[in-house]
Order: structure tokens, then sequence, then C-alpha cells
């Protein structure tokens, strides 16, 4: 399966922030949305950056609760990996343990089309193996 399937399922909505916002607006953004991560986006709305959960409890653990006042482009996480709509769910499974993020944004024609979380790869996943358990539940039962 590709990243396509989970974005056709969960929809492509995107919560996202510019680069001048504070820090403690972004925190404001991810509790009011009820989401793990914001993507940081320039002027011409392409990804610049990005700010996890993550992200906030490392710059308020090495700058105290000051930091709340700095802009995201002094705290995001800059280099940002991405991923197209046709790759594979397993493709992405692997990057985002072996890069240690849970959060990827998905890119086309260098457009941002939605973002895949590990909840959604292991929600999605999990769907996959009940689907392959029930077919072969009705095989065994037809055989």
């Amino acid at each position: 399966m590709h990243v396509k399937n989970i974005l056709s399922a969960k929809g492509s909505n995107v919560v996202s922030i510019e680069p001048t916002a504070t820090l403690e607006t972004a925190v404001r953004t991810l509790t009011e949305n009820k989401i793990g991560a914001l993507l940081v986006l320039g002027p011409d709305r392409r990804v610049i950056g990005i700010l996890s959960e993550r992200d906030i409890v490392r710059v308020l653990a090495q700058h105290g609760a000051s930091v709340l006042a700095q802009p995201l482009s002094q705290v995001m996480t800059r280099k940002v990996v991405t991923c197209s709509p046709s790759e594979t769910i397993g493709v992405i499974m692997e990057r985002m343990t072996a890069g240690k993020f849970r959060h990827v944004p998905v890119i086309e024609q260098d457009q941002i089309v939605g973002i895949v979380s590990i909840g959604d790869v292991v929600k999605y996943r999990l769907q996959e193996m009940e689907h392959e358990s029930a077919a072969l539940r009705d095989y065994i039962q037809t055989a």
C-alpha cells in the first residue's frame, strides 16, 4: 500500500504556521488542533521547517520558558524529511524508525498535499492486517 491510501482515508488537511509566529502561538495551535506537529511554511507555501512536541520539549529544556517568546524560525527543525504520495507504507515506516521522528509531510510537485503521522501509519497497517486475517478466515472456512 501507498501513502496516498492513508491520505485518501484521513484527508489532506494540514495545519501550518508562519516562521515569524512565536513558540507560544505554536503551542496554542497544537493544543487547539489536538495534533503533534506543525508545518512551518514560507511565503510561497513551501515547507521550510517543522515543529513537533519533541522540539518544544527540547528547546524548553535547553533555554527555559523564555524561549516561548522566540519566533519559530529560531526553534523549528529545518531539515524536514518528506515523502511522496506514491511511496509505500513500509518505506515510510522504515524512514520514521531510522530517523526517530513521527510526522512526515507529503509533497507532490513541490507542494504540500498532506502529512502522515506514525499513528496514521499504525492505524492503516492494523486495518490492513484485519482485512488479511478476515480473508484468510473466509478462505479456510470455504476450503
